[in-house]
């Protein structure tokens, strides 16, 4: 195999824009001899995680990076510069997360983008690839401000000492072949190493049209439009002797895709849920004691047949013993806590569904309102002690006032305790042969 690594990369969860999914990168990497992969999507690490578990998994190294969009300082209201950044260390990838959440949250979550000064005051552990054709140093030597572009490698340099690579790219556009002698001069002029990347969208050649297609999806055009974005054929995950024989008179460009691997030593790792405390555990007592009263209490004021209530209460107390087993007593507590709170702010609250329907003590909290001994509803769907996992009840809050429970949330455990989480919502067959139509114009 010929050496080379691959070190920008956009998956799948570079939405609407990327074509290749985590595990198939590392699939990729591995069926082409090569020692490591990087990913690169735009702007987020929402694959980081399944992709370096993927790679582990098939003895490549993960390359955890991010194309960070830079605001233009001369007019933010023109389209952001991309540039590439790679995490070397766990401070690296602790600053690339904090980068890639101040896009979102800085400005419009549609197009996340930063200032230079907040990338260069997050620079510690990690590489800055220049961004290559699309860069904003390429943009300005295509602009004729040279002093411009060299002033900002400089600052760069400044803020990446040592870690700073020109990015190369030969995708076959003129815009590739003109601003390539400006950038190697640059390189030259300021002792910085060049790096070859291909910029992948797709796994092979033959998926162009079909990633053609998805970017006039998302960008709501035809492919006849003439003004629509583009790439072009190039833009696939070719092996290390086509990247070898692109860069043929270049061969340090290639080289140091190796060397950036040798720098790059974090992956992003599993990690146990850490839930915060509970406010609401009663004085002297532990979180399992406070839950074991209140469930307790709440059994006493369900409307229970006598003849059965002492089955309710044995199957109490079975699913107390499970829930303290697991460690779980403090999630309940919080639930428990964030509905009472609700349904006293008159805020309307499902019955409860899903398999957490299926426990008493539940019930007994009025997490749910279902009478799972009625409906023959087993707890063991919920929680099983043979299959350790976190529990996951399904809440309904009435939509209108959705955002008032989840503020109670922020202020009672912390606004740095709490997270919304994302859903990603895929192009299934039906939805896809309709918008393959539409954007190559076929009438519905």
């Amino acid at each position: 195999m010929t050496p080379f690594v691959h070190l920008r990369n956009h998956s799948a969860y570079s939405l609407s824009e990327g074509a290749i999914k985590p595990d198939a990168l590392a699939q990729l990497a591995a069926d082409a001899g090569m020692p490591a992969v990087g990913i690169t999507d735009s702007g987020n690490l929402f694959g980081a995680l399944e992709f370096s578990q993927a790679c582990i998994g098939r003895g490549v190294q993960p390359i955890i990076g991010c194309q960070i969009a830079l605001t233009r300082a001369e007019n933010p209201m023109l389209p952001p510069d991309p540039i590439v950044l790679l995490a070397q260390d766990a401070a690296g990838l602790a600053n690339l997360q904090r980068l890639s959440s101040a896009g979102f949250m800085a400005g419009d979550p549609a197009c996340p983008q930063l200032p230079w000064d907040d990338v260069a005051a997050r620079a510690e552990g990690l590489l800055l690839l220049t961004g290559g054709s699309r860069g904003p140093v390429a943009r300005l030597l295509a602009e004729g401000r040279r002093p411009d572009a060299a002033a900002l490698i400089e600052r760069m340099a400044g803020a990446f000492p040592g870690r700073t690579l020109m990015e190369l790219h030969r995708h076959g556009t003129a815009i590739d072949t003109a601003i390539e002698p400006g950038l190697l001069q640059l390189a030259h002029d300021h002792d910085l190493p060049i790096v070859a990347t291909n910029e992948c969208f797709y796994p092979r050649p033959a998926f162009h049209a079909a990633h053609d297609a998805l970017l006039c999806i998302a960008e709501g055009r035809q492919v006849a439009d003439p003004q629509r974005r583009r790439v072009t054929t190039e833009h696939w995950f070719k092996d290390g002797a086509a990247m070898r024989a692109l860069f043929h008179d270049l061969p340090d460009a290639c080289d140091n895709t190796l060397a950036v691997a040798r720098m790059c030593a974090v992956m992003a790792e599993k990690r146990d849920p850490l839930l915060p405390a509970c406010s609401k555990v009663r004085p002297g007592t532990t979180e399992a004691e406070t839950l074991a009263a209140l469930a307790r209490e709440g059994l006493a004021r369900r409307p229970i047949p006598a003849p059965r209530r002492a089955e309710y209460e044995a199957r109490l107390e079975y699913e107390l013993g499970v829930i303290e087993g697991m460690g779980f007593p403090g999630y309940f507590l919080i639930v428990a806590d964030f509905i009472m709170w609700a349904k006293a702010q008159d805020i309307p609250v499902g019955p409860g569904r899903g398999s957490g329907a299926g426990s008493v003590v539940a019930w007994a909290l009025t997490i749910t309102d279902l009478d799972p001994l009625q409906w023959g509803l087993l707890f063991e769907r919920f929680l099983n002690p043979e299959r350790v996992s976190m529990p996951d009840f399904d809440i309904d809050f009435c939509q209108n006032r959705r955002d008032e429970v989840i503020d109670y949330v922020r202020r009672e455990y912390g606004a740095d305790r709490v997270a919304q989480i994302i859903t990603f919502g895929k192009l299934q067959a039906r939805a896809a042969v309709r918008d393959v139509g539409r954007v190559l114009g076929l009438p519905y």
